[in-house]
């Protein structure tokens, strides 16, 4: 069982030493806050070994320690892969057409905007759409059909017919 007032004993007695050592090691205080909880957080759940330890703080230094340097290494690589890689090239800024399709389908009923997305962006079938969303066939049918008249309506397009059923 947990000693729930050893641990806050110990926690309250050496909270303020362990932060001002992440701090001056990664030199960012929220950085150090962060490793510090993370560190404690990993004492509390090991707390009926780590107590029996002459120096419960060490543990928690060390540990709180690797987690800096873990960021650090992770960062540290993410730069030497971006410098090796350069930017991501620049795209073009989507067309006309594009944009005209996203401002009508943001005046679609979200039911609506979800069955066209998943039915006509992602070809993915009714039946599929049904599942995903929890209704039944028919209802994202009638989804679809409504959807396609609005978007044809806000688009200035004129459809034939069958493709208002799905």
């Amino acid at each position: 069982m947990v000693d729930d007032h050893s641990f806050d004993d110990f926690y309250r007695g050496s909270r303020h030493r362990v932060a001002t050592f992440l701090y001056a090691i990664c030199g960012d205080r929220t950085e150090a806050q962060d490793a510090a909880q993370e560190a404690y957080a990993r004492a509390w759940q090991r707390w009926p070994v780590i107590s029996t330890y002459d120096e419960p703080e060490a543990w928690v230094r060390a540990v709180a320690y690797r987690l800096v340097m873990n960021r650090w290494r992770k960062a540290r690589n993410r730069l030497i892969a971006y410098r090796r890689h350069g930017p991501a090239p620049d795209t073009a800024p989507p067309g006309d057409d594009v944009v005209a399709l996203v401002v009508a389908l943001r005046q679609l009923p979200p039911e609506q905007r979800h069955a066209i997305t998943l039915h006509h962006l992602l070809d993915l079938p009714v039946a599929e759409v049904a599942r995903e969303t929890g209704v039944s066939a028919n209802t994202i049918k009638a989804r679809l059909a409504r959807g396609r008249r609005t978007l044809a309506r806000l688009l200035g397009a004129t459809l034939p017919e069958e493709s208002f059923n799905a």
